[in-house]
């Protein structure tokens, strides 16, 4: 919350807040129970405990049910689900996790891909009377989610499935509630009826009796100790020919009658495969979401540490130098501020898309898939930005950061596993990318080698263009800008645009040309691998222009002028910030000169300058409530004194 009177910090808050403003508003109050905050000197059956009791607290908020239709006892909220369940963050990840496992996936698959028939479950899983798992990730199988080996065949003369881990690698691993709480696993395996396999559907599959005990055929264990996160119970499932009701499968996608005939409306097994993935896409945005919080977290802390340590004389007053009127402390921290602002844009635009998309507002054939890549790249930014973001911080707070009870390294050990569940970052990263490709595949699957130059020369920067919609918000910007500056200023936002586009379209167009010049001389596979890191770079680049253009999108609402005129000076900072560390590649393929390189480098040290003044107002617009930071050091007498 802002300091009295910071009415700046009031209007950039609102705009960070985005759409479900009133959610977030509504959930800020209520983080001040202490019940709901994590305590890292339990053990790990006591934090699990406590979890439990605070997930039955946060059951009474009113925000689980945003998430589900109103036929099932929601409130058909998709955006003020993910919005409100992602204020969690700012108390304890565990919370969080737990919450997003319970309600998010296994209560988003059971709606999602569920029927009528599976409304009493959605109805007892919203109010805890049922508590669930989400079990697709498996010892051998992660990210390759089509390739899961558990089987669940289907019994004519029983009208069962029995659900089945044929080796070792198909034990159900990682999986968060499996090790205690779970009384039900939404459980992904391969259909197979009338002896062929259908692909990978979804059951429900009994896990334990009202005691705790494991159901026959049902063997659960404890993964123990983590990096962090110990109130979630994550364990293992195996399955040993479990026999489940025909009516157990989650049937909204592909289904199987008694005799054993499957039918489908979705014909193609591939699309119906991704369709039924594309329905659980929530989980990753949320996910996404909440390591962008837990890095605001962090940054709130260190920058108030950093406006109260002392540390040094300054030789002119001899008197002590506060931390953050140093230059390489600046240069440290405000950069992932404006990061934060970005991604907090970037995010309350893919939760708005998505609502729009879960709640049949946009009926384009394209948004679900569109609406996928964007959430996995966001997802990707948002979790590596936690990671780099928080760790600084850690730093930047020295001894005091190490010490628990200044959150910073609870923070650090709850997030490390962000980049990778909810899909590895550098599979998410090839996904992007792969996505980019493909709107070349039907411009040049058919041009030889001169072809292909004549394309990538001509037709490919307006392919990607023309798809991502940069061209129009440029002209849009110069409309705004006029015609007053030279066209290379850097400090014009579409010429900062032009970069970040230019970036992209040049990695993607010539990533697209070195896998078709690769595949003449060896197999698809060879071509993709000795092109990784292109493609890896490629999907790196459309993540930072889309969430440039999140960011300059979400300025344009903010209507006051001084508060707006700040939010572009951190919109600068980003951008410099992001230019600077991809300077070489710049100057390598002759997109920036040397001089304007050191330009790049002048303009970050002139606007941490110019934003360190305003450094508290934009931690206390990032809107993490000053009751939950509980870090003690920023109560620390002697810190003030510089002792």
């Amino acid at each position: 919350m802002a300091s009295p009177g910071n009415q700046t910090a009031d209007i950039l808050r609102a705009a960070l807040d985005g759409p479900w403003r009133e959610v977030r508003e509504q959930a800020r109050p209520r983080l001040d129970d202490e019940r709901l905050c994590g305590d890292p000197a339990l053990d790990l059956s006591a934090a699990r405990a406590r979890v439990l009791e605070q997930m039955h607290l946060v059951s009474k908020f009113g925000l689980a049910e945003r998430g589900f239709r109103r036929e099932h006892g929601g409130t058909a909220d998709p955006g003020g689900a993910v919005t409100g369940l992602e204020m969690l963050a700012y108390t304890d990840l565990s919370l969080w996790v737990k919450s997003g496992v319970q309600w998010g996936l296994f209560g988003g698959a059971v709606e999602n891909l569920g029927t009528e028939r599976h409304r009493d479950v959605v109805t007892r899983l919203i109010s805890l009377d049922l508590l669930g798992c989400f079990a697709m990730t498996e010892s051998g199988h992660g990210s390759d989610v089509a390739h899961l080996e558990t089987t669940a065949t289907y019994d004519p003369a029983t009208r069962e499935f029995v659900v089945h881990s044929p080796t070792e690698s198909a034990r159900k691993d990682y999986i968060g509630g499996a090790a205690e709480h779970a009384r039900m696993a939404a459980v992904f395996a391969q259909l197979i009826t009338g002896g062929e396999g259908r692909g990978v559907h979804c059951f429900l599959v009994p896990l334990r009796d009202a005691e705790g005990n494991d159901l026959p055929g049902v063997t659960t264990s404890d993964c123990g100790l983590k990096g962090g996160l110990p109130g979630v119970d994550n364990g293992r499932i195996r399955f040993d020919n479990v026999r489940i009701p025909r009516e157990n499968l989650l049937n909204r996608y592909g289904d199987v009658v008694p005799d054993g005939t499957y039918s489908s409306e979705i014909e193609n097994p591939s699309r119906r495969f991704f369709t039924t993935l594309g329905t659980l896409v929530r989980g990753r945005i949320s996910v996404g979401g909440a390591a962008a919080a837990a890095a605001r977290v962090a940054l709130s802390i260190a920058v108030r540490y950093a406006e109260q340590r002392r540390q040094f004389d300054d030789p002119d007053t001899g008197e002590e130098v506060v931390l953050l009127d140093y230059r390489s402390h600046q240069r440290r921290l405000l950069p992932h501020v404006a990061r934060a602002f970005a991604l907090s844009f970037a995010q309350n635009d893919l939760v708005r898309r998505m609502h729009l998309v879960q709640t049949g507002q946009d009926l384009d054939p394209g948004a679900q898939r569109a609406l996928e890549k964007r959430a996995a790249g966001f997802k990707v930014a948002q979790t590596r930005h936690a990671t780099r973001a928080i760790q600084e911080c850690r730093e930047a707070c020295g001894g005091a950061g190490y010490l628990t009870e200044n959150r910073l390294v609870t923070l650090k050990a709850d997030t490390d596993v962000f980049t990778t569940f909810e899909g590895d970052n550098v599979v998410l990263t090839q996904l992007v990318a792969k996505e980019l490709l493909t709107a070349y595949a039907d411009e040049v699957r058919d041009l030889d080698a001169l072809g292909w130059v004549r394309f990538a020369a001509t037709m490919a920067l307006d392919v990607a263009r023309e798809s991502s919609g940069v061209r129009q918000l440029i002209q849009r910007l110069r409309d705004r800008g006029g015609d007053s500056v030279e066209d290379g200023d850097l400090s014009r936002r579409e010429v900062q645009l032009q970069l970040f586009a230019d970036r992209e379209e040049y990695l993607v167009r010539t990533a697209a040309h070195r896998l078709q010049a690769r595949a003449k001389e060896t197999g698809p596979f060879e071509a993709f691998n000795n092109a990784q890191d292109h493609i890896l770079l490629a999907g790196e680049a459309h993540i930072e222009r889309l969430v440039l253009e999140a960011f300059i999108e979400g300025i344009a609402d903010i209507e006051d002028e001084q508060a707006r005129a700040l939010a572009e000076s951190v919109c600068d900072l980003y951008v410099y910030t992001s230019l600077e560390q991809n300077q070489a590649w710049y100057i390598m393929h002759r997109f920036m000169s040397v001089e304007r390189a050191k330009l790049v480098r002048r303009g970050v040290n002139e606007l941490v300058d110019r934003l360190r003044p305003h450094a508290l107002t934009l931690v206390e617009a990032l809107g993490v409530p000053a009751s939950t930071l509980r870090a003690a050091m920023l109560d620390d007498v002697s810190v003030h004194q510089g002792r």
